[in-house]
């Protein structure tokens, strides 16, 4: 995964809060055990923790000033991009919003931008108190993607993926596809709804998985606004073999095996290895968002 050196970074999209204080409140889920808990319940890539019922009661996001905002001064340049994981990871949602951008332009519609927040432990949202023990997640109050960087390291050794660049990318734009659904319409008709294999909240997160191929098929494409060339430009095989890879090591079969023994269908929120593979790549290979209706 390559980036054009000469490309401006758009910080604006990128909320760093790395090394915050958050004032007062109780953290919805702690470590340990309960993050694994938290984790087995498919929280994992998902939407924000009051859509699942776990918020601290305190909905409403808490301002704080932070001590970091290391993306700000040091993620200038797509050379950036090629050297830091933070400022790869800005220069993702940078290419994520430019495709999403131009393609609901061309189907006649327009485009509301979603901010990234960069966090470290746990952090208030509009969706209730999060740690970081349960990963991404896309709060639609707010419409912002909420992620602890620590998170890919946890993706190798707990997960068991392989990691690299586009996991991370795919992790990235699996959230901005949770986004699009709430752009949509779609988000709110799958929220409250039973778990389980053939269950709403499973389509839907199939659905984010195939939104995310579908950009990354067009990314290599997709122009910058800064230099109308695209941000990104190379992605090769091995990279796509990553994000499915990915895909396949937050199956909620594969986390149910490893973290409680046993795989309940049943409990399912997210869908298996094989479907968040099987939909990553139906988007990567069509690069198309109507062929990602998983609720047919």
């Amino acid at each position: 995964m390559q980036f054009d050196d000469d490309a401006d970074l758009d910080t604006s999209e990128v909320k760093d809060e790395r090394g915050s204080r958050i004032p007062g409140g109780r953290a919805t889920i702690g470590g340990g055990i309960a993050g694994l808990v938290a984790l087995v319940l498919g929280l994992l890539f998902g939407v924000g923790p009051d859509e699942l019922g776990l918020s601290s009661g305190n909905p409403e996001p808490v301002a704080t000033a932070s001590s970091a905002s290391q993306v700000e001064q040091s993620c200038k340049k797509g050379r950036d991009a090629n050297a830091r994981e933070d400022c790869r990871l800005v220069a993702v949602v940078n290419s994520t919003q430019d495709f999403w951008r131009e393609e609901f332009t061309r189907r006649g519609g327009r485009y509301g931008p979603a901010s990234t927040v960069f966090f470290t432990g746990r952090v208030n949202t509009a969706c209730g108190t999060a740690t970081s023990a349960v990963g991404p997640f896309y709060c639609p109050a707010d419409r912002q993607v909420y992620l602890d960087l620590g998170f890919f390291d946890d993706l190798r050794t707990k997960f068991g993926a392989s990691g690299g660049p586009f996991a991370q990318a795919y992790v990235v734009a699996h959230e901005y596809g949770h986004h699009i659904q709430n752009l949509t319409g779609t988000l709110q008709k799958t929220l409250g709804g039973q778990p389980g294999a053939n269950s709403n909240a499973v389509r839907a997160e199939l659905q984010a998985d195939c939104y995310a191929g579908v950009w990354a098929h067009n990314a290599t494409r997709t122009p910058d606004e800064s230099t109308g060339r695209p941000l990104i430009t190379r992605l090769v095989d091995q990279d796509i073999r990553d994000g499915l890879d990915a895909a396949a090591a937050v199956g909620d079969d594969r986390i149910q095996e490893k973290f409680q023994g046993r795989v309940t269908p049943e409990s399912w929120t997210h869908g298996s290895a094989q479907q968040r593979q099987q939909w990553f790549y139906q988007g990567y290979r069509t690069g198309d968002m109507a062929q990602c209706n998983t609720f047919r």
